[in-house]
Order: structure tokens, then sequence, then C-alpha cells
């Protein structure tokens, strides 16, 4: 079977191997898609954290069963299932404790541990979510969508709060819908204004700001002096994540879901004065890529739109830089398998 190996930084092999064979508690599985996330770009680039190569990426997966044994969910040869990429080690503190997105012996597909980036892949079965009713294009883009509900999940979002979400990439795109599904109030800031037309046009966003000097006056222009009680970080950049308690309202809380690979500094007394709650949210777990499901099931959003580069994996090596650069208008690229 023919896979693609992140072998070094910059560098992409289109190789072959056999087929794998799975173990008695796993599931091999054809893979039909794979959704291309920033932890992808970054490896490629050089700079995402908890990274060694080589590494056979990809975590954002559709797949069909091939070969499964008896297994409790009934998961049948041919059913199309989503992937959990999340492999736990189940006794653990944080598994102990309904936590195993953040085991502490937590490695995930395509960054830890191979991933899906290959014709075939064998992982455990309790991996696995059944999703009938979904295509190609929606099973893939289940995970980043349910680190977005997580992070809402995390926020205890309440429908009636205006919030702010800093960055409108693919995690942060499924933090505005999915907020906005649960009835909540959205502020979008970005810095590319192409993404901000599309959080305002195909996502139906409240408001949206342009991210620079003005941006704290726009946000307390809108919500009357109050600030948003929730502020959610999806960019990992450094100065961002530093800034997002400043668009925030005393008593708020701030959620950081982008991961940002150095220290990060924040002024104390203004945290304290807020009595911020900071939070942050890693992953998703299993109740998170069920709402995810049921949202897509719905038609709840815009897939058509959001996907908007696709290639076979013959052709993904000489597109993949293109992929990196704003200028050519990704939100979400995905790769035919």
């Amino acid at each position: 079977m023919k896979y693609i190996v992140c072998e070094k930084p910059g560098e992409f092999v289109l190789k072959e191997k056999d087929t794998p064979r799975k173990k008695p508690t796993e599931a091999l599985l054809k893979v039909k898609k794979v959704g291309i996330c920033g932890t992808d770009l970054h490896a490629y680039a050089g700079n995402q954290a908890f990274f060694t190569y080589p590494r056979i990426l990809g975590h954002e997966l559709a797949t069909q069963v091939v070969e499964i044994g008896e297994n409790p969910q009934g998961i049948k040869v041919g059913d199309n299932v989503v992937v959990m990429p999340y492999v736990n080690c189940g006794k653990c503190i944080a598994c102990r404790n309904a936590k195993p997105n953040c085991c502490t012996n937590l490695k995930v597909l395509g960054v830890h541990t191979d991933g899906g980036m290959q014709e075939y892949i064998s992982v455990p079965i309790d991996l696995l979510i059944p999703a009938k009713q979904l295509d190609n294009d929606q099973m893939a883009v289940v995970e980043p969508l349910a680190i977005g509900a997580h992070a809402i999940r995390r926020a205890a979002l309440k429908s009636t709060e205006t919030i702010v979400v800093v960055g409108c990439g693919p995690i942060g795109i499924g933090i505005l819908k999915l907020a906005q599904i649960a009835g909540a109030t959205v502020i979008a800031i970005d810095m590319n204004e192409q993404r901000l037309a599309y959080a305002k046009k195909d996502i139906g966003v409240d408001y949206i700001v342009q991210a620079g000097t003005e941006a704290v006056h726009k946000v307390a222009e809108i919500t009357n002096g109050d600030m948003a009680t929730v502020v959610f970080d999806a960019t990992g950049h450094k100065g961002a994540l530093e800034s997002g308690p400043d668009y925030m309202a005393h008593g708020g809380r701030y959620v950081l879901v982008g991961l940002s690979k150095g220290e990060l500094n924040f002024n104390h007394p203004a945290l304290h004065a807020k009595e911020t709650t900071l939070l942050c949210s890693r992953n998703a777990t299993l109740e998170d890529f069920k709402h995810v499901i049921s949202v897509l099931e719905k038609g709840r959003f815009p897939i058509d739109s959001f996907i908007t580069h696709n290639v076979g994996y013959n052709d993904m090596i000489d597109n993949f830089d293109g992929w990196l650069d704003p200028a050519n208008g990704v939100i979400k690229a995905t790769v035919d398998f």
C-alpha cells in the first residue's frame, strides 16, 4: 500500500509498504479522506511541539471498516467510522477521572505515533465511532470540530453570553459555529479580512473585528463596555494569547485552545482584578465527537464552503507548500486516499 511520510521538516516522501495486520483488539480501516490541520502544517514547517521525525501525519480521518471482530458497538465490515485519534492508557489519573483527552501517556495519531496518510490503518476498536449517515467530507472534519465542541463545553457556555473567538482558522471557525448553535452572541477577531468575511457570510457570526490596536475598543463598543464573558484563543500565537484577556469581562473565562510552543507572560494584577478563570482545552472526548456528528447529521455546518481545497494523495506533496500561504485562501484542505 502507498503512504506519505514527513521525513523531516519541509520534506514529504510517497512510499510503499505492506498493509498492516490488525491485532485482536483492533480494526483494519480503509482511509478514504484525511483532513489537513494546523498540527500537520506546523510539523511540516518544523515548529510543532511534542513532535519527532520521520512521521506519517494525519489524524482527521474518514474511514471504512475492512476487518473487525465482535465489538460492543456492533460495528461491521463496510461501515463508515470516525476515528478518535487519541490513544490513552485508561489507567492514569486523567483517564480515571473521565478525562482521557489529557491522559498522562497520551499518544495522538499523526503526532506521537503514525497517522492516517496511508491507504490502510489499524487502530483500537474503542477509538471508533459509527458514522453511517456521514459522507467522507463530513467524517474528515469531525475531529477539528470536536476540539471546538470540547472548548465550548469546558467554558460551560450559556446561550445568554457574548463571546470573543480570536482566530478564524478551522478550529476557530468550529468554535464560532458551535457557539452560535448554542445560542451565544459571537464576535470573531482575526487579522485576515478574507477569513473574517467568511465568518460573517458563511458562518453567520454576529460581529467581525479586525485584529489590531482598535480591536479592544471595538469589542467594548459592541458589548456596551461589558466586554466578553468568554474569550477563546484559537491562534496559538504568543502575542494573541497574551492579549486575549483584554477582550474579557470582569468575572469572565479565558479558554486557551491554540497551543504556543514557548512561555506566555500575563499581567497578574489585570488578571486578578477580573477574577479571571483561566482554562486550557486539549483535544476532545467521546461526548464532543458525538455532539459534532449530530450537528453534521442535521446539516447545521457549511461543509461545502469549509473545505476549500482537495486533492488526491498523488498530488498532495506538490500542493502542500501552497496550503501554508494565507493568500491562497485555504480554510480546510483535504486529501483523498
